[in-house]
C-alpha cells in the first residue's frame, strides 16, 4: 500500500486527491496537512467525502511527511520548491500540482511567477508530467512537475499533427475556455458568482502563465520552437476546459481523423470522438478523459481541433494520481475509472 502525504488539502485540487485516492486500491492517504485547519476532519471541510475519508488535517511536518512514500503539493506556487528538496533527498517520491517544477528555465519562471526559484537544482532533474508524451520518463521520476489545465487541454489538441511534422511551427492559435474552478477556492472578487455568472470574458490576452508552458511543451513536442498564440477565457460553469485549436495546412491533408486516432489507439484517458463530433465539457466532468475531435475549416485552409477536459481532474488531480500510479509501477487507469457525471 502506497503512503500518501498531502500538502495543502484545503483546496479544490487536494478535495480532489482525497476523492480520488478514496477509491484507489493501492494507496492511502495517511498524512494532509493544513496550517489553517489542522485538528479538522477533511470530511468536515467537505461532506461530500463522509464515509469515504478519515484523514484529519495536521500541521505540516517534514518528519511525518519523510514516512510517505508520495507527496503531493496542491499549494501556491512557490510552496513546493522550498519543502520538496527535503522530502526528495530522504527518498519521498513528490508529484507538484503547482507550477514551480513545470518551467526548466529558471529565469523563464522568475519572469512570470516573479519568484525566484529556491531549489534550481532539483528544476533540472523534474519530469514534465504529461503521460502521453513522457510516459517512460515518468515511471522512473522522483519529481514530476504536474501540467496545468490549460497547457495539457492545449497540448494533448496539438500533439498529433506536430509530432507527425503534419503542422507549421509558427501561427498556432490556442483559444480556451476555463469554468471559475480553475481560479482555485480563495475568496477573490473576479470568482464570485454574482461577478463571474450571466457573463463571458477574456482575459491574460497580453500574456498568461500557462503561455510560456504551453510554448515550452510544444517545441519539445515538435523538436524546436513553436510560435503560439494563447487567449483564455472565463466562462460561468464550474468544471470544465474547452480548447478550440487552430493549425493552418500548408496543403489539403485527408487524413486529419485518421492520424488523431492512430496517436491515441492505446492511451487510456484520450478518446477521439467520430468525425464531426463537437466534445462538451459536461461529457468529462469529474473523469479524467481527455475528449478530442479534429475538424477542416470551411475552406480547407485549417484544421480545428477540439479539446475537452475537467479542469480539475485532467488538468490537475486525475492527471497527479495517474502519474503516481506510472512512478509506482502501477497499472495507470487505478483509481481513475470511474465514467464521467452526468447531467
Amino acid at each position: 500500500m502506497i503512503k500518501v502525504g498531502i500538502v495543502g488539502g484545503t483546496g479544490y485540487t487536494g478535495a480532489e486527491l482525497l476523492r480520488l485516492l478514496a477509491q484507489h486500491p493501492d494507496a492511502r492517504v495517511t498524512v494532509l496537512t493544513s496550517r489553517k485547519e489542522a485538528g479538522l476532519r477533511a470530511d468536515a471541510l467537505y461532506p461530500h467525502l463522509r464515509g469515504h475519508c478519515e484523514s484529519v488535517f495536521e500541521a505540516p511536518d517534514a518528519e511525518r511527511l519523510k514516512g510517505c512514500d508520495a507527496v503531493f503539493f496542491a499549494t501556491p506556487h512557490g510552496t513546493a520548491m522550498t519543502l520538496a528538496p527535503d522530502l526528495l533527498d530522504a527518498g519521498v517520491r513528490v508529484i507538484d500540482l503547482s507550477a514551480d517544477f513545470r518551467l526548466s528555465d529558471p529565469a523563464v519562471f522568475k519572469q512570470w511567477y516573479g519568484l525566484e526559484h529556491a531549489s534550481p537544482q532539483w528544476l533540472e532533474r523534474a519530469v514534465y508530467g504529461l503521460p502521453e508524451v513522457d510516459r517512460e520518463r515518468i515511471r522512473e521520476a522522483r519529481l514530476v512537475a504536474n501540467p496545468g489545465c490549460y497547457p495539457t487541454a492545449v497540448q494533448l489538441g496539438f500533439l498529433p499533427l506536430l509530432e507527425a511534422g503534419l503542422a507549421p511551427r509558427q501561427g498556432l492559435v490556442a483559444d480556451c475556455k476555463s469554468g471559475v474552478s480553475g481560479a482555485g477556492r480563495e475568496a477573490k472578487l473576479g470568482s464570485l458568482y454574482c461577478e463571474a455568472g450571466d457573463s463571458f470574458k477574456a482575459y491574460g490576452v497580453s500574456g498568461h502563465r500557462h503561455w510560456p508552458e504551453i510554448a515550452q511543451g510544444l517545441g519539445r513536442i515538435a523538436g524546436g520552437p513553436v510560435a503560439v498564440s494563447f487567449v483564455p477565457h472565463l466562462v460561468p460553469m464550474i468544471r470544465g476546459i474547452h480548447a478550440t485549436l487552430y493549425v493552418p495546412l500548408a496543403q489539403p491533408l485527408d487524413e486529419l481523423q485518421a492520424t488523431f486516432e492512430r496517436r491515441y489507439a492505446d492511451e487510456p484517458f484520450v478518446d477521439v470522438m467520430p468525425a464531426g463530433a463537437h466534445p462538451e465539457t459536461r461529457s468529462v466532468r469529474a473523469s479524467n478523459l481527455c475528449r478530442i475531435a479534429v475538424h477542416r475549416s470551411a475552406d480547407g485552409a485549417h484544421a480545428i481541433v477540439l479539446s475537452v477536459i475537467d479542469n480539475l481532474v485532467k488538468g490537475a488531480s486525475g492527471q497527479a494520481v495517474q502519474n503516481m500510479n506510472l512512478m509506482f509501477g502501477l497499472d495507470e487507469r487505478s483509481g481513475l475509472l470511474a465514467p464521467p457525471l452526468a447531467p
